[in-house]
């Protein structure tokens, strides 16, 4: 979009990332609700000082650029007081010390974009894969100081926790490499999509590792099961995109087979989770991705808000999986 924020894809990216920060704000306004705006806030504003990188970058501005960096580096410090202010349990220097990791993937996420490299979204999988400690460390500090029950980093929930990364990151790197193929009207060989392909793949894998890490046999099978389902999405992507309606036919159907076999195959190796249980968790997961995808196809601006409702699924699916597993292995809470 060449850096134009009033492009509707911008905007409509733009208003699903605030959504976004809206709903992690609520999140501690409903712990702390006197820090809600304040969070907002400070939130916002370390946002609104990446895209400043970004524009710094994409027009070569070496100024603009080195003064987004200094303002990152002052906002880790007044987030880490904010957040000290409000959790005393955590000290706002290692606050500030955490979010290091956070500012540095993202740019060299936005580098990779900006330079039009392939490996933008495992660059960006890489930034959004440190999260997952910063929610750990955050939750760790509010568990302690309101005396919640439970260990933020026991196995139960670390099982669950990485889940929900994971399969969260799914939906959203399947969303982007289906709008980048979109994008490059099917070229399957066009180095963003193999990019952005290879990224997805990367996740499949990952989360096949995590099942195998309490279930060694099923981390093959399930994840042959998982790149099924994906090149079903492709289909169903490429016949929206070309008008053809046999195929998106074909695509609904053997995503609707798909869900049954996958049930077939979770109940297999985790008992207490029924096969058709598990078949009726995933038809969220399905529709919403199809609503995503028939946005990207459409050029709509609602794309990305889309593809968060069909993330925001993600959370549940993990729950369940999650509740199997303890219960098959007896895992603690």
């Amino acid at each position: 979009m060449k850096g134009d924020l009033k492009d509707p894809q911008v905007v409509g990216a733009v208003k699903a990332l605030d959504a976004n920060s809206v709903a992690l704000a609520k999140a501690i306004g409903s712990v702390y609700p006197e820090a809600e705006k304040p969070f907002l806030a400070s939130w916002r504003q370390h946002i609104g000082v990446f895209v400043d990188y970004t524009l710094g970058k994409a027009t070569k501005d070496d100024k603009q650029v080195a003064k987004a960096k200094a303002d990152l580096d002052a906002y880790r410090i007044s987030f880490g007081e904010l957040i000290n202010s409000v959790v005393p349990e955590l000290p706002a220097d290692a606050v500030a010390e955490e979010l290091v990791p956070h500012v540095d993937s993202l740019f060299a996420a936005i580098d990779a974009s900006v330079a039009g490299k392939p490996d933008y979204q495992a660059k960006l999988t890489m930034a959004a894969d440190h999260m997952v400690m910063t929610a750990e460390i955050l939750a760790g500090g509010i568990a302690t100081n309101k005396g919640l029950e439970g260990e933020v980093d026991g196995m139960a929930s670390t099982v669950r926790a990485t889940l929900t990364s994971q399969l969260s990151a799914h939906v959203w790197l399947a969303g982007n490499a289906l709008d980048t193929a979109v994008r490059m009207k099917g070229d399957l060989k066009d180095p963003q999509v193999v990019g952005a392909v290879k990224a997805l793949d990367a996740n499949s894998v990952a989360l096949a590792k995590t099942l195998g890490s309490v279930y060694p046999d099923a981390e093959k099978p399930f994840l042959a099961s998982w790149r099924q389902h994906i090149g079903f999405f492709v289909n169903y992507t490429l016949g929206k995109a070309t008008k053809d309606d046999k195929q998106v036919a074909k695509a609904k159907a053997d995503l609707d087979a798909y869900r049954t076999s996958f049930g077939e195959l979770i109940n297999s190796v985790i008992p207490e989770l029924p096969a058709d249980a598990v078949a009726e968790e995933l038809i969220p997961h399905v529709d919403s991705l199809f609503a995503a995808i028939d946005a990207s196809v459409a050029g709509k601006p609602d794309y990305q808000a889309k593809l968060t409702e069909a993330a925001n699924h993600m959370p549940m699916t993990a729950a369940v999986l999650t509740s199997g597993i303890v219960a098959n292995k007896k895992i603690a809470s």
